[in-house]
């Protein structure tokens, strides 16, 4: 169909993609931790620095094992280096290279400091790899320099589910680059939220989602019509996007397109990746009845 020439092309590098290793970008605001997480990971699997720059003429990316898989890590040297703060800068952090390293990886993991809580510029960091269709890992660092009793990490998640809801489709983790404490489960979150990323759900059983989801909450009457959904096709992966064939695509109201995001994902194993609905319009055979 027409929308789905109209869809915006993968930007998934293909020999790359190939090879089957997952391009990890390790984002957020200054001093959240990332070079103390990017060397913990790098030290721990002694890794290899590839000395390729990548697309920056000074951003090196490096190669991570872990067992029997393979990671690229985006743009360590920015990581591993203590950026000095430009004094013309009020963030201090180079946000044209968060904005590269989003652009190049498939998984971004943010990172969001315990210590200080949900800021807005995290929520900004957020929003961006969210828009960007990334597969996303929040991590929270710096959790063994907290105060805990058993309700703290209940009460943080309640913090991001209202600092963040555009992202609550993304699984948390709360870890310390310094002492280690959960980092081995960092790249067993990025392989699920990533295989969520490239989950392809085939038509017979995303029609048999379609006809349930109407089923359980009818769709709006819209001036006096009804809004009719008639089939469903998985368009591409990475971000998962799937095209919605319907008699009127402009009365899908934003809250029923969220019910249907969110019946997909109890439906289907998408953990951790943004999901696009497209909706196409296709004429009403029976506008008369």
């Amino acid at each position: 169909g027409e929308i789905v020439a109209r869809l915006p092309e993968d930007d998934e590098n293909e020999d790359e993609d190939a090879e089957g290793i997952t391009r990890v970008a390790l984002v957020g605001r200054p001093n959240v931790g990332k070079s103390t997480l990017t060397n913990r990971l790098l030290g721990e699997e002694r890794m290899i620095v590839d000395s390729t720059p990548g697309t920056t003429r000074d951003a090196i990316d490096a190669r991570l094992r872990v067992g029997d898989r393979e990671y690229i890590l985006i743009d360590t040297a920015g990581l591993r280096r203590k950026k000095k703060i430009d004094r013309g800068t009020s963030e201090g952090f180079s946000v044209v290279r968060t904005l590269k390293a989003m652009d190049r990886c498939h998984v971004a993991i943010c990172l969001i400091d315990a210590t200080v809580g949900v800021t807005d510029q995290d929520a900004r960091v957020v929003g961006v790899a969210a828009e960007k269709g990334r597969a996303l890992v929040l991590a929270v660092n710096k959790w063994d320099a907290l105060e805990k009793d058993h309700k703290t990490a209940q009460q943080f998640r309640a913090q991001l589910e209202l600092k963040l809801p555009f992202a609550a489709f993304a699984p948390v983790l709360f870890l310390s680059g310094l002492t280690g404490q959960r980092v081995h489960k960092l790249m067993d979150l990025v392989d699920e939220v990533r295989a969520a990323h490239l989950h392809r759900v085939p038509t017979a059983e995303l029609n048999r989602w379609l006809e349930l989801c109407v089923q359980r909450h009818q769709p709006p009457v819209v001036h006096g019509r009804r809004l009719k959904m008639y089939y469903a096709t998985q368009a591409r992966v990475a971000p998962p996007t799937v095209v919605v064939s319907c008699n009127d695509p402009e009365a899908v109201h934003f809250s029923y397109e969220r019910y249907m995001q969110n019946q997909l994902r109890e439906a289907f194993p998408l953990t951790g990746t943004p999901i696009r609905l497209h909706f196409r319009g296709k004429p009403d055979r029976h506008e008369e009845e």
